[in-house]
């Protein structure tokens, strides 16, 4: 179990992606006692992603998604999802112990959890996002990182958040410590279907039955569903934008979407909450 003062430090807790010893920050690098070394960028954040662990050039989210979900999320269309979010960690959530984003991508939901007690941490795996979220996002804590290997200790975190990203359960696991939560979001049934309508000849239903969680203990399930109603185009061009189905979309579609000047379309949020149990 970890406690923090939660004040901006130098001492921040990562482990070294090479050899798993313990970083420390000096002169804006880390380091570890093996000396390997990774740059602390100017925007705060550090990349703890070796080149070896790369399976592409730039994995991750591309800058066109990054920028699309960015401004999608700042006009506040998943508000609800957040206030639900809030909920569960004020009503769970030590705030006394560290807290973690696992995918945070630009830090939208990661810096909303901060409480003047904890440390908040966001990793995720394009450096596009992170820098965003360094770079806005002051008092929280961000590397690139991947997910199957994450820079920390074992029994580090009190309460893990994982919000339309992979859920890696054992080294989730790993990481949250005995009576820590793991928090997941996933698509219900019916989100974005009027406009997976517009793509997909025969649009499906989410399948909600599948749960990638085995050992860990399901505490509370929520639904968190409403409409979405679009009256700039602009927003629903991010939306489409920052979802898979931008790659299946016809340049045709993208201008008919662009002409429109009203759009509804359903939110449809699946929330679980886990505890590793002792």
């Amino acid at each position: 179990m970890n406690n923090f003062s939660g004040n901006k430090t130098d001492s921040v807790h990562y482990l070294c992606p090479l050899c798993r010893q313990t970083l420390s920050l000096v002169d804006k690098s880390y380091a570890c006692i093996n000396k390997h070394s990774f740059d602390q960028a100017k925007e705060g954040y550090v990349n703890l992603l070796p080149v070896q662990h790369k399976h592409s050039k730039d994995p991750g989210d591309n800058k066109t998604m990054v920028n699309a979900r960015r401004s999608f999320l700042d006009n506040g269309f998943y508000q609800p999802l957040i206030a639900a979010l809030l909920s569960l960690y004020q009503k769970y959530g030590d705030h006394n112990q560290a807290f973690f984003d696992a995918g945070c991508g630009e830090g939208y939901y990661t810096h909303q959890h901060k409480k003047s007690s904890n440390y908040v941490y966001g990793v995720d795996i394009a450096k596009n996002a992170v820098r965003i979220a360094a770079k806005r996002y002051k008092e929280c804590f961000f590397s690139v990182g991947t997910l199957a290997q994450l820079p920390f200790e074992n029994d580090f975190f009190g309460w893990i958040i994982s919000i339309y990203a992979p859920i890696l359960e054992q080294e989730f696991s790993r990481v949250l410590n005995d009576n820590g939560y793991l928090v997941t979001v996933t698509p219900a049934e019916n989100h974005l279907y009027e406009l997976k309508q517009l793509i997909y000849r025969d649009a499906k239903q989410h399948d909600t039955n599948k749960t990638p969680i085995k050992s860990l203990t399901l505490i509370n399930e929520q639904r968190v569903s409403y409409s979405m109603n679009f009256n700039k185009s602009d927003d629903l061009i991010n939306l489409l934008a920052m979802t898979p189905f931008a790659f299946k979309a016809s340049e045709a579609l993208i201008e008919n979407l662009k002409a429109k000047n009203s759009f509804s379309c359903q939110a449809d949020f699946l929330i679980r909450l886990y505890q590793k149990q002792e």
